[in-house]
């Protein structure tokens, strides 16, 4: 199981950017998906988490400017992030619970930057 997340890169305050990330191999299905991120020098902290059936949670520092998505057909997972201040600055970075027949594994991807400049 891979997950290859992109997306990341620097943009100025106030900008956009969209991450995504897939999930492939040969798994039977995805459970809960996340993007979770993590600052230099801070602990990664959890940002948004999506189960299978849509229902979606956010830290409170995003509410209103994330947004998480997923494409079940396509075993993708997206976040769309608007208004992105500085303090937005980290590696994201995805995350799914996957069944592979009657075992379940947690799986996170590689990583990508996003750089808020102010």
């Amino acid at each position: 199981v891979q997950l290859q997340a992109s997306g990341g890169g620097l943009v100025q305050a106030g900008g956009s950017l969209r991450l995504s990330c897939a999930v492939s191999g040969s798994i039977s299905s995805i459970g809960d998906m996340g993007w979770y991120r993590q600052a230099a020098g801070k602990e990664r902290e959890l940002v948004a988490t999506i189960t299978s059936g849509g229902n979606t949670n956010y830290i409170d520092s995003v509410k209103g400017r994330f947004s998480i998505s997923r494409d079940n057909s396509k075993r993708m997972v997206y976040l769309e992030m608007n208004s992105l201040q500085p303090e937005d600055t980290a590696v994201y970075y995805c995350n799914a619970d996957v069944r592979i027949l009657l075992r379940r594994g947690n799986y996170w991807g590689q990583g990508t930057l996003v750089t808020v400049s102010s």
